[in-house]
């Protein structure tokens, strides 16, 4: 796994229709998350606020979006034009997630997070 120092330096390795995906989910989750803090973490770009809140990364033939194994359950319906497993919501960068969605699944995350404090 390559090491990435920053979350510019994982964009910046990532080929142009996926990266695209990636950074407006990206400005979709500061926006949704203004507390948390952002890095990279197991490889992978990463927002935390009192804990891990989501993560993404791109992949051959998808991107993903992860977080918690709870949510994906609990929000079946929202997520199932994805394919949506185990804390994992994978998408195209030709069919990305709609802002809506990331805004509802993060804010959704920092209550969880939130709760366990």
């Amino acid at each position: 796994m390559k090491k990435f120092a920053s979350v510019a330096a994982y964009l910046r390795a990532v080929p142009p229709a996926p990266r695209a995906a990636l950074q407006q989910l990206r400005k979709t989750i500061k926006a949704a998350a203004p507390k948390a803090t952002e890095g990279i973490s197991y490889g992978i770009p990463m927002f935390k606020h009192h804990g891990m809140l989501v993560g993404y990364a791109a992949f051959k033939d998808h991107c993903s979006l992860f977080m918690s194994t709870h949510l994906t359950g609990a929000l079946k319906t929202a997520v199932a034009p994805y394919v949506a497993s185990k804390g994992t919501i994978r998408f195209t960068a030709d069919k990305p997630l709609p802002a809506t969605l990331v805004r509802k699944l993060v804010k959704a995350r920092i209550a969880q997070n939130e709760r366990k404090r």
